[in-house]
C-alpha cells in the first residue's frame, strides 16, 4: 500500500475514489493528478460517503459478483455475503478500521444528519437497512423494490429516498417512524437522487430513459421529465447515472455514464443547459467541489478520474487510477 505522512505540508483537493475490481479506496490529489494512496478495504467497494466531520470514510462493499445487467444470473459463481458491509477509513492514518454488517448486497448510502444512522440499499433483497452507528447493528429493515441503488437523505433529514431500478421509481421512507409513505414514479432504470437546497424539488438520473425525472419532494408527486440530448455521438447515447448539486445550489451535474459526458442541468429552471463531452469512459461517480470551479467523475472501463473545469467545461485532466472506478467523494 501506498502512503502518505499523515502530516502533509500541502493544502490540496483530496477525491476518495472506490475501486471495485481491485478492492481499494484510491486517494488521489486532484491538485497533483496523482495517486496519492491505495487503502485496501474489501470485496467491490461502490457507494462513499464523507462523515460529516470528514474524518472518516464509509464505503459500501459487496460479495455479490459483478454482473451487467439482464445477465443470468443462474451462470454467475456465488455470492459471499461475508464479504457484504460498510468500512470505515480513517482519512488521518489511511486504514479501514471497522466494518459494520449492513445487510446483503450493499450498494449505497446516506448518513443521517446527526451522524448516528447510515439508510443503506441492499440491491440482491431489495431493501433498505436502517444501520445504528452507534450499536453497529442492523436496527430495521425495509421493502423498498427491485434492485434498490441510489439513496438520498431529504435536506430536512425528515426522509429518505431510494431509487429501484426494476420498479422505475423513487420510495420515500419517514426516517422516523420508519415506514414507506410514498412510491413515485421515474423514467426507466433510475440511478441516483439529488435535492435543491430548500429541499422541495427532487431530481432522478434515469440511464434507461436518457433524462432526468423532477418530482415535488413536498407532496412527494411526479412532475416533468428533463431530457438529455448528445451532441456528441457515442454509440449508447446520454445515460444518466449519477448526480451532483453545485455547492450554490443552481446546478446539477448528472454523469453520463457510457454516453461518455456530463450534463449541466438548470436547478430553478429545470432544464438542460449544456452538455461536457469527452470526459471519459462510463463516468459514474460524481463529486463537485466546494468552492464550485471543478467536478470530478470516476470513470470505470477508462480506469481513470477526470478533472473537470465547469466554466471553460473543459476536462483539465485524466488521471489513471486503475481498479474501475466507481465512486467519488471529494475533500
Amino acid at each position: 500500500m501506498v502512503t502518505l505522512p499523515a502530516a502533509r505540508a500541502w493544502a490540496g483537493t483530496e477525491l476518495y475514489v472506490s475501486a471495485e475490481e481491485s478492492g481499494e479506496i484510491i486517494v488521489v490529489d486532484a491538485d497533483r493528478g496523482e495517486v496519492a494512496a491505495r487503502i485496501p478495504v474489501g470485496k467491490r467497494p461502490r457507494g462513499v460517503k464523507l462523515s460529516h466531520d470528514g474524518k472518516l470514510l464509509y464505503v459500501a462493499l459487496s460479495g455479490s459478483p459483478r454482473a451487467a445487467p439482464g445477465v443470468d444470473e443462474s451462470k454467475l459463481p456465488p455470492p459471499d455475503r461475508a464479504a457484504d458491509g460498510v468500512g470505515v477509513v480513517d482519512l488521518a492514518t489511511r486504514k479501514l478500521v471497522r466494518t459494520y454488517a449492513s445487510g446483503q448486497d450493499p450498494e449505497s448510502f446516506d448518513l443521517s444528519r446527526d451522524g448516528k444512522t447510515l439508510y443503506v440499499s441492499n440491491e440482491d433483497a431489495s431493501e433498505l437497512s436502517v444501520l445504528d452507528l452507534g450499536t453497529g447493528k442492523v436496527s430495521r429493515k425495509i421493502a423498498v423494490g427491485g434492485e434498490p441503488e441510489g439513496v438520498t437523505l431529504r435536506p430536512d433529514g425528515k426522509a429518505v429516498y431510494v431509487t429501484s431500478e426494476q420498479d422505475n421509481q423513487v420510495v420515500a421512507i419517514d426516517t422516523k417512524k420508519l415506514s414507506v409513505i410514498a412510491r413515485i414514479p421515474t423514467g426507466p432504470r433510475p440511478r441516483a437522487i439529488a435535492f435543491s437546497r430548500d429541499g422541495k424539488t427532487g431530481f432522478v438520473t434515469c440511464e434507461n430513459g436518457g433524462g432526468v425525472t423532477v418530482f415535488d419532494a413536498v407532496k412527494n408527486t411526479p412532475g416533468a421529465s428533463i431530457k438529455i440530448e448528445p451532441v456528441a455521438k457515442t454509440p449508447m447515447g446520454p445515460r444518466p447515472m449519477g448526480a451532483a448539486l453545485a455547492p450554490d445550489g443552481k446546478h446539477l451535474y448528472v454523469s453520463n455514464g457510457r454516453g461518455e459526458s456530463i450534463a449541466v442541468v438548470d436547478v430553478a429552471g429545470r432544464k438542460l443547459t449544456r452538455l461536457i463531452d469527452g470526459v471519459g469512459a462510463r463516468p459514474w461517480g460524481i463529486a463537485a467541489g466546494a468552492d464550485g470551479k471543478r467536478v470530478y467523475t470516476a470513470n470505470g472501463p477508462s480506469n481513470d478520474v477526470s478533472v473537470v473545469d465547469v466554466a471553460t467545461g473543459k476536462v483539465e485532466k485524466r488521471i489513471k487510477v486503475g481498479g474501475l472506478p466507481w465512486g467519488i467523494a471529494v475533500k
